[in-house]
Parts: structure tokens; sequence; C-alpha cells
């Protein structure tokens, strides 16, 4: 997006050893998943994951989680990004057919393990197209709702009609009535 046009952000060698350590990390994880539960350290999952509904599935969490992350960057809400990940990871394992894999290293660990978390080898093609198209969508999402980054001092250089929604809530005025009272008594109540 904007950061590699402006040449800030990952250089593609810095890309490359990400890409490596998770991949590394999540075959790790399932074998060290797989012995602690007393299996062989390495059998290749059975779970056949090829269905336009799971890709379908797939897509969706991806593409959530990719504007889930942006949003909070750039609305100057950085340090609640691990927190809201592992939230919504967690959610989407329950709202989406896939079961949220949503990344493709972690889709390629989860063939290292013969259980009902795993993916067999020949159903990684559609899941990572599926998680690269949602990538997109929601890279695309981002751009369209949060069309400038945070302000280091707070705020955005414009206001994007996402971040006027918010605003509007945290004021109150799209909850009802309420709440809204609830809400602005305890904001007095702290301050």
């Amino acid at each position: 997006m904007a950061a590699r046009r402006s040449r800030v952000g990952l250089t593609a060698r810095e890309l490359a050893g990400y890409v490596a350590a998770q991949t590394v990390g999540a075959v790790a994880g399932s074998v060290l998943a797989n012995l602690m539960f007393a299996l062989p350290p390495v059998t290749f999952s059975q779970t056949q994951r090829s269905a336009a509904h799971l890709w379908l599935g797939e897509a969706v969490a991806t593409a959530g989680l990719v504007l889930l992350i942006f949003a909070l960057v750039r609305t100057g809400r950085t340090p609640l990004v691990a927190p809201a990940v592992g939230a919504y990871i967690g959610a989407a394992y329950w709202f989406t057919s896939s079961t949220s894999f949503a990344n493709p290293a972690v889709t390629t660990g989860r063939a290292f393990t013969d259980t009902l978390a795993g993916i067999t080898p020949a159903s990684l093609p559609g899941f990572v197209a599926a998680q690269v198209a949602g990538a997109a969508l929601g890279v695309v999402a981002v751009m369209a709702l949060y069309p400038s980054r945070a302000r280091p001092g707070g705020g955005t250089a414009q206001e994007p009609a996402a971040d006027q929604l918010a605003a509007r809530s945290r004021r109150g005025a799209n909850r009802p009535a309420g709440v809204a009272a609830l809400t602005a008594n305890e904001e007095s109540a702290t301050a």
C-alpha cells in the first residue's frame, strides 16, 4: 500500500525472513503438538478441505483479519492489535465454515498433523489462494474505510467515514438512550 510506495516497511529480504520463520514455526508447532499427545512427530493430515464454501469462509476470515489489523493501526490503536487478533481468530473459528486458518504459514503447519485441526496437503493450494484473495479484499476495504494513517499525536490527516462513525459511537450517538446515558455516567465518574 502507501508504505511500499514511500519505501517504509519491510524489505523483500525481511519479508522472506518473516515468511520462513512463520512457516518453520507453524510446522514445528504441529510436530510439538503431535508429540505432546503421543502421536508420531509428523502425521500428514487426511482431512479434505477442498470445497468452494470452505474457500469462501477462508477468504472472509482473512479479509476480516486484515481489516481488523489495519483499522486498529490506522486509528492509532496499535497496542490493541495482538489481543484483537487473538480474539478475532478465536471467534472466526466459530463463524466461518473453514475454521479460520487465515495465514498460509498456519495452513502449511496444519498439514503436518492428522488431527481435527489438520488439512490434507492436497487442499493447501485452494486455501492459500482463498487467503490471498481475502487479503486483497481486506486491503481494498482498508483503503476505502481508512484512506489515511493515524498521526503520531492522534487523529488522522483526514477523517475517514469509519473514524467518524467510531467517534460518534464513543460519544453515544449510535447507542440506545439507556446505554449512552450509562456510558456518559461512567466517563464522568472516571474524569
